[in-house]
């Protein structure tokens, strides 16, 4: 009888062994957002997407993966206000965090991530720029904020031009003499001449 429960244990090792290893190993990779610059006091639009898989490259759904920012110098915070961000692993073991609001503190910093799986976990770090506040990413940024009014501004300028333009051309027509004003009518006073009767007396 013994033997008989050494051997049902022994199955149940086994048959569990392979379950177990399944998650024994995480690891994670970034697979976008990796270097990203972020102009001063800006939120970021590009997400931070990590994978995480297990030792032979298969997804793992639902890890928990966690996001921590610096507590000071470069850095910022997240979507949620915090340094700290969680979120699961899609079924693609997937996630993405959005949103990372960039402080006005230039320099590197880094995002460190880690993944957990019941027992298992995985950490990588993601390195992350806060540019200086003149350098060409902050001024692209103030440039991309200000295409809109220009653009905008192009459309009503477009339409005042146009009305100028069209006056212009009505301006531009050959201006129309005035009237000359009627000469005033002529009136004529009849005149009568009046001469001394005239006799001429020939010869007979």
């Amino acid at each position: 009888m013994p033997e008989k429960l050494f051997r049902l244990a022994a199955l149940a090792v086994t048959l569990a062994g392979p379950a177990i290893a399944q998650i024994a190993i995480l690891q994670i990779q970034i697979v976008e957002g990796e270097g990203a610059v972020h102009a001063p006091g800006s939120r970021s639009a590009r997400p931070l997407t990590v994978e995480v898989t297990d030792e032979t490259g298969r997804p793992v759904p639902g890890a928990a993966v966690s996001f921590h920012l610096p507590d000071d110098g470069p850095g910022g915070a997240f979507a949620n206000g915090l340094h700290t961000a969680v979120a699961l692993t899609d079924g693609n073991g997937r996630v993405s965090l959005h949103g990372i609001q960039a402080n006005r503190t230039p320099g590197r910093f880094q995002i460190r991530i880690v993944a957990s799986k019941e027992q298992a976990r995985a950490g990588v770090m993601a390195s992350q720029y806060v540019a200086e506040p003149h350098s060409g990413v902050a001024t692209a940024a103030a440039a991309k904020g200000r295409a809109k009014w220009v653009v905008v501004a192009a459309l009503v300028g477009g339409g005042a031009a146009a009305g100028v333009l069209s006056a212009g051309k009505k301006s531009a027509a050959a201006p129309t003499a005035p009237a000359a004003p009627p000469a005033p009518p002529v009136t004529t006073t009849p005149t009568v001449s009046i001469g001394n009767p005239t006799t001429t007396w020939g010869r007979p």
